[in-house]
């Protein structure tokens, strides 16, 4: 079954959302507008407002309040991604250039720091001081991941520890919250929307894990941009990790560095995959997504509950 199909039943919701998107990053200045309607429109799962509203189903569901959640976490999301494509000198995002090669530096981030201000600006709606300090804290923590990722580039020291630390804050805080905060703005209980959390983290932790397996065994058509490029930039992910137990592999990996040319990057990808890490990743990545199933059992049953189970079993098998 497909992504979207798990969920089909929220499409006219979603639609609300893709709208309120697009309108919300609309700007004053042309080239600030045109910026940001470029990354929008270069498409996206919308993983996170899903589970906003998937997790407000379980409580009072209005769409004129979840909104407002859904919208401003996807636009932090989409923030982050400008931000990151900067850091990483990244020329490729979805398939379409990036708005770092589309126009430079300064006007993504800019554009960047433009969406993430309208995201708190649309956050203000919601008007639960618990749900602002939650985001509050989830930002910092998505900072700090951030700066983590920066200061561990090239560093083929780094034990699994950090990279699993690294990767809870970078993406699975922000799923946790996309989770937590759907139920919170409908205004279920507190052992439900800490449930929700606890799901979204374990899914948002497989889901990074799956990433940087794909980044290893999928296709540039597949990935929208290069395999390899985690590496490529010095972000020495699960795979690289596993496959570095081999001191023969770990020497070979220790000599990328900036400039690596791409047949060499080609070369090292295949010693991973022939190393059993891509296999070994796989299982640590199951082995939150059962967790994350095994939490969602404890939720009400429902339509939405299904919708969970499907999209967390998908984004445990999926190829891009």
């Amino acid at each position: 079954m497909k992504l979207k199909m798990m969920y089909s039943f929220l499409n006219s919701d979603l639609n609300v959302i893709e709208n309120e998107l697009e309108e919300t990053i609309k700007a004053e200045s042309p080239l600030l507008h045109q910026a940001s309607l470029h990354l929008l429109q270069a498409g996206g799962k919308r993983i996170r407002p899903v589970f906003v509203l998937l997790a407000a189903k379980f409580g009072e569901y209005d769409i004129d309040k979840i909104k407002n959640v859904a919208v401003s976490l996807e636009l932090i999301h989409m923030a982050s991604l400008v931000h990151d494509d900067v850091i990483d000198d990244a020329e490729l995002r979805r398939g379409q250039p990036t708005i770092k090669a589309k126009w430079d530096n300064k006007i993504a981030m800019y554009t960047g720091d433009y969406i993430f201000a309208r995201a708190l600006e649309l956050i203000t709606n919601v008007e639960n001081p618990h749900a602002h300090k939650i985001l509050s804290h989830t930002l910092v923590e998505l900072c700090i991941g951030e700066i983590e990722q920066i200061k561990d580039k090239y560093n083929y020291d780094q034990n699994i520890r950090t990279y699993f630390r690294r990767i809870k804050r970078k993406t699975a805080m922000l799923i946790a919250v996309s989770c937590q905060l759907g139920g919170i703005a409908a205004n279920v209980e507190e052992d439900i929307h800490k449930k929700l959390f606890k799901f979204g983290y374990f899914v948002g932790m497989s889901y990074q894990i799956i990433d940087d397996v794909l980044d290893f065994v999928g296709t540039e058509k597949e990935l929208g941009k290069p395999a390899g490029g985690d590496l490529h930039q010095g972000n020495i992910t699960l795979p690289a990790l596993f496959a570095m137990e081999d001191h023969r592999i770990s020497e070979q990996i220790r000599l990328v560095h900036e400039g690596t040319e791409r047949y060499d990057i080609e070369n090292i990808i295949a010693l991973v995959k022939d190393s059993g890490a891509i296999e070994k990743s796989l299982q640590i990545s199951d082995k939150y997504l059962q967790k994350a199933l095994g939490v969602l059992e404890e939720l009400p049953h429902s339509r939405s509950k299904k919708a969970l189970r499907d999209i967390a079993k998908f984004i445990g098998k999926r190829k891009f």
